[in-house]
């Protein structure tokens, strides 16, 4: 604790961090803004009253940060985004020209998020169709123009797009990273309203019940902050080097892996792809056609929030993202052929293709934990309501894994920049 009041005082005795940190408050504060107006054609009696009846959409709104419960300009939050940079990812593995683009530096990542943003458009524009045939079935809106329905989409199109364009200003002019980020301002927003729900759930169960909750709920935050700072190290030997009239020395290094590799970008990745069959489903289930209407109740039944086949998806796909996605943040291939290349060597492991099969193998080992360390935190609301019986709790293991990643990987930024500044003091 002392150490965080230390690294909060530098912060505010730094001119350009806190420049930095007010920047990405001033942002904060104008997505809450956003949060609160909204869309003039919703009944939001009717809205709210449909939320506290219906799990799913709650969950939604969790994660939408309760743009989605006020049907504000930004209902549909950041989840065409996310889905769009998840196709841009599987396309770059499939793709080789996608692949080799991604790997362009400054123009490459320029491109990639351009492709991105142009696909964010349908996704956005589907979305919006699906939710106003869900909430037109529900009575929460009534028949509209041709100009009215335009209107409509096109307003949660440019809401997706302004939460776009906020997460990229924090990105590039504040402090993290800006999408992590206001997923995370939105769930924090939210904390009270779902404290409040998931206490007045408890208050109805028993003392041991509410203790269990207790106790699960401290080591799951525990276990986050071990499982974001677990590290293994393998040591990197560099032997002496001649090169021209200079002798370097040699040294020994380390290669950290972390256990967490891909940190909170799976879950999030996995919640906007499980999330999307039940919204498909709950859109088709009330049109004439009964082909689509049964694949409709199919959808929304298969992927109840509560039931085995939702929870299995989900742990399987949190499985499958974080490999994925920490394949693509940490290339063997490339590390072992740098280790090569400034003279460095494993002990008892030879350079080049042992020491990128070796860096394999541990890569693989220590990635398969925190996946299935993250599956668990996933799915972990449902082992307990299964063992506790308590229904209806609000809170999940997913929402304090991003929340507090989130605040690790903040501070770590903060502290890497304070470093930078240190170094600066001497090169001056």
């Amino acid at each position: 604790m002392k150490e965080i009041r230390e690294k909060i005082k530098l912060l505010l005795n730094d001119r350009q961090l806190k420049k930095k940190a007010l920047f990405t408050l001033v942002i904060f504060l104008f997505f809450r803004i956003f949060a609160f107006l909204p869309v003039s054609v919703i009944n939001l009696t009717k809205l709210r009253l449909l939320f506290s009846q219906n799990q799913f959409l709650s969950l939604l709104d969790i994660f939408s940060g309760g743009t989605l419960v006020n049907f504000s300009v930004m209902a549909l939050g950041l989840n065409p985004y996310i889905n769009a940079s998840i196709i841009l990812q599987l396309l770059s593995v499939i793709f080789p020209q996608l692949e080799k683009l991604a790997k362009e530096g400054e123009y490459g990542r320029f491109k990639m998020n351009q492709y991105t943003r142009f696909l964010t458009v349908p996704l956005t524009i589907i979305q919006s169709i699906g939710i106003f045939v869900l909430l037109k079935n529900q009575k929460i809106v009534g028949s509209l123009s041709p100009l009215e329905f335009f209107s409509f989409i096109l307003t949660l199109v440019a809401g997706t797009f302004i939460l776009v364009w906020f997460g990229e200003l924090i990105s590039e002019f504040g402090l993290g990273n800006g999408i992590s980020l206001l997923i995370f301002v939105g769930i924090v927003g939210r904390a009270p309203i779902i404290f409040g729900r998931t206490l007045t759930v408890l208050n109805q169960e028993s003392v041991f019940n509410l203790l269990i909750f207790s106790i699960v709920s401290v080591l799951v935050i525990g276990l986050v902050v071990f499982i974001n700072e677990a590290v293994r190290k393998i040591p990197v030997y560099y032997a002496k080097r001649i090169k021209g009239n200079r002798v370097y020395q040699g040294a020994t290094n380390y290669l950290p892996l972390k256990l967490n590799q891909a940190g909170v970008i799976p879950i999030i990745f996995a919640v906007s792809f499980v999330l999307f069959p039940q919204l498909v489903g709950n859109s088709l289930r009330y049109v004439k056609n009964p082909t689509f209407a049964g694949f409709g109740t199919f959808l929304a039944n298969a992927f109840n929030p509560s039931g085995f086949f939702y929870n299995f998806f989900y742990f399987l796909l949190v499985i499958g993202f974080t490999f994925f996605y920490t394949v693509v943040v940490f290339n063997p291939q490339k590390i072992s052929e740098e280790i090569q290349k400034y003279g460095g060597f494993i002990p008892g492991i030879r350079p080049g293709i042992m020491t990128k099969q070796y860096l394999e193998k541990i890569l693989y080992k220590i990635t398969s934990v925190g996946a299935l360390f993250l599956g668990f935190i996933a799915i972990m609301p449902s082992i307990v309501s299964a063992v506790t019986n308590i229904q209806g709790l609000v809170i999940g293991g997913t929402s304090i894994l991003i929340v507090v990643s989130v605040v690790l990987e903040t501070f770590k930024t903060v502290e890497a920049q304070l470093v930078m500044k240190s170094y600066d003091k001497f090169v001056k």
